[in-house]
């Protein structure tokens, strides 16, 4: 597995926000800290709840409901080769 970069360029290819895994509710809860990601250096970022590939597991999913990761461009350019990156760090 490559290193994903943390940079707002492929945060803003990422496609974990519209993964079915990522629920409703999982995003209200996360939207304040998201937010706040975005406008600041994501590479000093220790986690956020986006771009699983290049942080860590989710803290908020507990449950797949489906799996969008290999349609990610993020996924396709860095040469991944697993999902669920938001239920496992470094994917399954």
């Amino acid at each position: 597995m490559s290193q994903v970069a943390r940079s707002k360029e492929n945060l803003g290819k990422c496609m974990c926000m519209k993964c079915p895994t990522y629920t409703f509710m999982c995003k209200m809860r996360n939207m304040p800290g998201n937010m706040m990601a975005m406008m600041g250096d994501l590479e000093k970022k220790e986690h956020v709840e986006a771009m699983y590939c290049a942080f860590e597991q989710s803290r908020c999913m507990d449950e797949e409901k489906g799996c969008i990761c290999e349609e990610c461009l993020v996924h396709k350019e860095n040469g991944l080769d697993k999902a669920y990156y938001c239920m496992a760090t470094g994917g399954r």
